[in-house]
């Protein structure tokens, strides 16, 4: 078909007009109906894509095809038609008269939109995504640039190409490893990066991002390293726009603050809603805030992410639970498997420390049991996300742990780790920091510098170290955390290998892509060979490896490594797992990047 050709006899492609990785947009002519139309096209597939990427792509030309075309809302990109045309899919829709988002600023060299401009486009982005929401779908990549502005000054969404419908999948979708395929890093929510189940509050912290922007010029997290990005959407909560502006309002500030909070039930309920808080804010109101998805819980600490994983690329640093090891205590230590009986609470009841606040007697056992029992209601807690509730439970088991059985026993150190480790959660990463260098020191003291809970603790250092930025501290603790394992459990030891793989990514986020590849390189293949091609920490490094490659510009290694990433998810998890489809995107994003070049 010739470029201005005619497609199914009926729409004559006239002026190319917009043109992706993989796809372009035409201005055409609708010759049956005689008015002009955008028609969307899929770049012809060459022989280099095989067959299941080519599947997948077209199964997301078509989604967005079934998605668009079910929406009949003011709001909402109309679409017209969908067929294939020698083999290649189109999609046939309103020709909009207009410029999207992105394209407003930069017409406005980055400037602010007009505040009047701005609380108009939130209000009528609201009413479109409340109605698709009520219609069971997740757009989950709104930004600048998939919401137009058309000249009358209506505001339409576009581009539902990763759009899922409400029963499709269980709403769940994993970041691929670039966090560019399955949605654009400046405008993901928290639980989109971490690879939690993802619902319409996705939207809205995303529509917070996009009305952040336009209302000051940048987006609430501005660096252009990916990491950044998605490290200040997980940890770091966004200075208010009015200290970047000034004249917007106070209701709209507070809005769009209520948008990008990290825990999705602390935002807006729905886009309804968000769009009655404007509504109400334009005409100077403000609705009571009473029990329900808009109060804040009144604990001592502040509202902070219930869930916040690293991306999935990153996903092995993750200590998650204390682990448990089979190095034996040091000679003349007692075995803190022994937990609250037997010889630890017979020495320290009979000889305390000078200072120490342990009794002479030892503690009831009733009590130890009560305590044991709200340590687990405190884990408990951390895994349904309720991590405010579960740090102060854990804080007062510490103190009651402390007083009955002084501050260096096992079990009060464990207490102390799972504060660490709320507070991580929360993202008061200084706090926590603290904690587990006093408990990495305490348990080298108690339990040995080599122990495993020692071990655990300077890990969990490490990866605070790095959430605050000090990534040349957490090389040096991954550095010599790497040595000390390695002495003691071998070069192939799964916990060496995640010390390793912590030193590979600060190697990254230091810029130093050369060592980080290598060393990721060699983690991959001593997983290969101890523990399988297919084992899931073998392919989270071969991703490892792919993004290395890609952060240094080698588009074609980078695609075949993530397609044998993709090959082992097929014959592990199936071929429709959302973790193989992300790897299929993850090739997608390749091909894009070499299209590009």
């Amino acid at each position: 078909m010739a470029e201005t050709g005619l497609i199914q006899s009926r729409y004559r492609l006239i002026e190319l007009i917009g043109r992706g990785g993989m796809g372009e947009v035409w201005r055409a002519l609708d010759e049956s109906l005689g008015r002009q139309v955008a028609v969307k096209r899929l770049k012809p597939v060459g022989p280099q894509h095989d067959r299941t990427f080519t599947r997948v792509l077209r199964e997301r030309f078509r989604r967005e095809a079934r998605v668009a075309a079910s929406l009949q809302h003011r709001g909402v990109t109309v679409v017209h038609d969908f067929g294939e045309d020698e083999g290649v899919p189109y999609l046939v829709m309103e020709l909009l008269d207009g410029q999207n988002l992105s394209q407003l600023l930069e017409e406005n060299e980055q400037h602010p939109l007009p505040v009047e401009h701005v609380v108009d486009i939130a209000e009528q982005v609201a009413d479109a995504l409340g109605y698709t929401h009520r219609q069971g779908i997740v757009h989950r990549d709104l930004k600048p640039a998939n919401i137009m502005r058309l000249t009358d000054g209506t505001v339409k969404i576009c581009d539902f190409g990763i759009a899922r419908l409400g029963h499709d999948i269980g709403m769940s979708s994993r970041l691929t490893t670039t966090g560019l395929a399955m949605g654009t890093p400046h405008y993901m929510s928290p639980e989109q990066i971490s690879g939690k189940e993802v619902d319409h509050r996705s939207d809205l912290y995303s529509l917070g991002c996009v009305l952040y922007e336009i209302a000051t010029g940048a987006p609430p997290f501005d660096q252009e390293d990916a990491w950044a990005v998605l490290v200040g959407h997980r940890d770091t909560p966004p200075e208010p726009l009015r200290t970047h502006r000034a004249e917007l309002p106070g209701f709209f500030d507070r809005v769009v603050l209520d948008l990008l909070a990290k825990a999705p039930d602390e935002r807006p309920a729905d886009a309804g809603d968000l769009r009655r808080r404007i509504v109400l804010g334009r005409t100077g109101e403000q609705p009571a805030l009473g029990p329900g998805p808009l109060a804040r819980p009144a604990t001592g600490l502040p509202p902070a992410p219930r869930a916040k994983a690293l991306p999935a690329w990153t996903r092995s640093m993750t200590a998650g639970r204390p682990a448990t090891g089979s190095t034996p205590p040091p000679a003349g230590r007692p075995d803190p498997a022994a937990g609250l009986t037997g010889q630890w609470t017979a020495a320290t009841a009979t000889a305390p420390r000078t200072g120490s606040s342990v009794p002479a007697g030892p503690p009831a056992p009733d009590l130890l049991a009560t305590l044991e029992g709200r340590h687990g209601a405190g884990i408990d807690l951390g895994r349904l996300g309720r991590w405010a509730e579960a740090a102060e439970v854990h804080r007062e088991v510490a103190a009651e742990r402390l007083r009955l059985l002084g501050p260096d026993h096992p079990d009060t150190l464990a207490t102390r780790y799972e504060v660490a480790y709320t507070l991580g959660r929360l993202g008061r990463w200084a706090e926590a920091l603290e904690i587990y260098q006093d408990v990495a020191r305490a348990r080298a003291a108690v339990l040995g510098a080599d122990h495993p809970d020692t071990f655990v603790a300077r890990y969990e250092a490490g990866i605070s170290l790095g959430r605050l930025g000090r990534d040349t501290e957490a090389l040096e603790v991954y550095r010599s955390l790497v040595e000390d394992r390695t002495r003691t459990a071998g070069e192939a030891d799964p916990e060496t290998l995640r010390a390793r793989h912590g030193l590979g990514v600060s190697l990254g986020r230091l810029g130093r892509w050369e060592e980080a590849l290598a060393e990721a390189r060699e983690v991959c293949a001593l997983r290969e060979h101890t523990l399988g091609p297919d084992h899931p920490d073998t392919v989270i490094s071969r991703r490892e490896v792919a993004a290395g490659l890609g952060w240094l510009g080698r588009w074609r290694e980078a695609l075949v490594a993530y397609r044998q990433v993709a090959e082992a998810r097929t014959r592990t998890l199936g071929p429709g797992h959302p973790q193989t489809l992300a790897a299929r995107e993850d090739e997608a994003h390749c091909l894009e990047r070499l299209a590009q070049a």
